[in-house]
């Protein structure tokens, strides 16, 4: 009997340890990373704008478009991010008014830049 116990105890260990759930496929894991990225990205992007865009696109200085108002994104989001992104880091003239190269901080690398639009982006879709 004393053989039979220490047996028994590892057999029952085992079967709790076992799972009916199946692991996550790597399809799922991958999305999951992806999603976890993207979101990480965007929160970048939302630091970026507080620190340097918010100023004027919260106020509309020169026409600045308001993040999450729809009315004034919604001539804009179909062009895509590239091209907002590219006048956003190049400047910008139109209708409304002007967006200086970067917003007027030429420390902002390009990638910085790009985040902080799509930020305004995702927030005025919501």
């Amino acid at each position: 009997m004393k053989r039979i116990l220490p047996v028994l105890v590892l057999s029952l260990f085992l079967l709790a340890s076992c799972s009916k759930e199946a692991p996550p496929d790597k399809e799922e894991l991958t999305e999951s990373k992806e999603e976890a990225a993207a979101e990480q990205k965007l929160a970048v992007g939302k630091t970026i704008y507080d620190a340097n865009c918010g100023g004027c696109h919260n106020s509309d200085v020169a026409g600045a478009p308001t993040p999450g108002d729809k009315s004034d994104w919604k001539d804009r989001i179909p062009m895509g991010v590239s091209v907002l992104a590219k006048k956003a880091i190049e400047g910008y003239e139109g209708k409304r008014g002007v967006m200086p190269p970067k917003g007027g901080n030429e420390v902002l690398t390009d990638e910085e830049v790009t985040l902080a639009v799509k930020y305004m982006i995702s927030i005025t879709k919501e």
